[in-house]
C-alpha cells in the first residue's frame, strides 16, 4: 500500500486519538496536525469515546509497526511514534499512579491516621479485647457460666469443628477450603461494618458491638481451653487472629471516631464535623478490610491445617502478631533530617 493511501485510510484514526490525548493532558497543541495532503488540518471536537481508547491505542501501535515496515516517510513515522509515546505514557503512566497510590495508603496514610486516632483505637481495643479476657479467663473458674453466653448448639458444634480427632481445624466435614474463605470474608466484613456503621448512634452501637464481640469471641476461648479443646483451638486461631483482631478494633476506632464528632462538634455543625471525621474514619476502615481480606485467607488456608505441629503454627502466629505491632508503629514515620 503506498503511503498517501495508508495515511488518506488511517489519518482521521490518528486525529481522533490526539484529540483525545489532547483533552486528557490538557496541554495545548505543540504544533498543527497534518493531514493526509501535508497540510494544516483545522481542529475538530474530539468524539473518540473513553471506552474506545485500549483498541485505538493498539491500532496505533499496528500502524506505527506498519509504517516503520514499509520504510515510510520519516515525518510520518515519528508523528506515528510520538503519538504512541504519548498514550503509553498516559495509559500505563495513569496505572502506575494509581499503584503509587495504593502503596501511599499502605506504607503511609493506613499506619498513620492509625498512630494520629491513637485515643480511639485504645478505647476500642480495651472495649473489645478487656471482654474477651475476663470471659476467657472467668470460665476458668466458672465454667458453666458459658451456657448463659452461648446457645447449647453453638456449644456442640465448636466442639465438634475443636475436637482433636477433626482432621480440619475449625471446619465441619461438608465444608471446602473455598467456601470457608467466602464465609469468613462475609462474617469478617459483618462484624467490620457493624462495628463501625453503628457509630453513627453517637458511638453507642460500636461501644455495643466491640464488648458483645468480644465476649462472644472469649466465651468460645474460654469453654474450649477449659473442656480440653484449647490446643486445636489456639493452633488454629494463632495464625488469623493478629490481623482479625486488631481489623475489629480499627473498625470500632473508625466508628467510635464519627460517634466523637457527632457528641462534640467543636465549632462545627454536626452535619460538617461527620463530614470531616468521616474522611479519616474511611481510611481505617479500607484499611481494616483489607487486613480482614488476609485474614480470611489465612483462616481458610493455613489455620485448618494439620500437617504441621502446633508448635510451628504458634510461632507462625506469633511472627504475624508481631509483624502487625511493629507495622503499625514503625511504618510510615517520617524520618527527621
Amino acid at each position: 500500500m503506498r503511503q498517501a493511501v495508508f495515511e488518506a485510510r488511517y489519518a482521521q484514526d490518528w486525529t481522533s486519538f490526539e484529540q483525545w490525548l489532547d483533552q486528557r493532558e490538557g496541554a495545548k497543541r505543540a504544533r498543527p496536525r497534518v493531514g493526509p495532503g501535508g497540510g494544516a488540518q483545522p481542529e475538530e471536537p474530539a468524539t473518540l469515546p473513553d471506552s474506545d481508547i485500549p483498541r485505538a491505542y493498539r491500532r496505533l501501535c499496528q500502524h506505527l509497526a506498519l509504517a516503520r515496515d514499509r520504510a515510510y516517510s520519516p515525518e510520518l513515522v515519528d508523528r506515528l511514534n510520538y503519538l504512541a509515546l504519548r498514550g503509553h505514557h498516559l495509559l500505563y503512566g495513569a496505572r502506575s499512579h494509581r499503584r503509587s497510590r495504593i502503596a501511599r495508603f499502605f506504607f503511609e496514610d493506613f499506619p498513620g491516621r492509625v498512630r494520629a486516632d491513637w485515643p480511639l483505637v485504645t478505647i476500642a481495643a480495651v472495649l473489645f479485647f478487656g471482654p474477651l479476657l475476663a470471659i476467657g479467663a472467668a470460665l476458668q473458674v466458672y465454667p458453666d457460666f458459658v451456657y448463659y453466653l452461648l446457645s447449647p448448639r453453638t456449644i456442640a458444634r465448636i466442639q465438634e469443628m475443636y475436637d482433636p480427632t477433626n482432621p480440619r481445624l475449625g471446619m465441619r466435614a461438608a465444608d471446602t477450603n473455598v467456601m470457608m474463605f467466602a464465609f469468613y470474608i462475609y462474617n469478617n466484613v459483618r462484624i467490620g461494618f457493624q462495628c463501625f456503621a453503628t457509630g453513627l448512634l453517637f458511638g453507642l452501637g460500636s461501644v455495643f458491638y466491640l464488648v458483645s464481640n468480644g465476649i462472644q469471641i472469649g466465651a468460645v476461648a474460654g469453654h474450649l481451653t477449659q473442656t480440653g479443646f484449647g490446643t486445636p483451638f489456639w493452633s488454629f486461631v494463632s495464625g488469623h487472629s493478629a490481623m482479625e483482631l486488631v481489623a475489629i478494633a480499627i473498625s470500632g476506632a473508625a466508628g467510635l471516631k464519627l460517634g466523637a464528632a457527632l457528641i462534640a462538634p467543636g465549632n462545627l455543625t454536626r452535619r460538617a464535623a461527620l463530614v470531616v471525621a468521616a474522611r479519616g474514619a474511611i481510611r481505617l476502615v479500607y484499611g481494616a478490610a483489607t487486613m480482614f481480606l488476609v485474614a480470611a485467607f489465612i483462616e481458610a488456608f493455613w489455620s485448618p491445617l494439620t500437617l504441621f505441629p502446633p508448635v510451628t503454627k504458634y510461632t507462625v502466629g506469633a511472627i504475624l502478631w508481631a509483624f502487625v505491632l511493629a507495622y503499625f508503629l514503625f511504618v510510615g514515620r517520617r524520618r527527621g533530617p
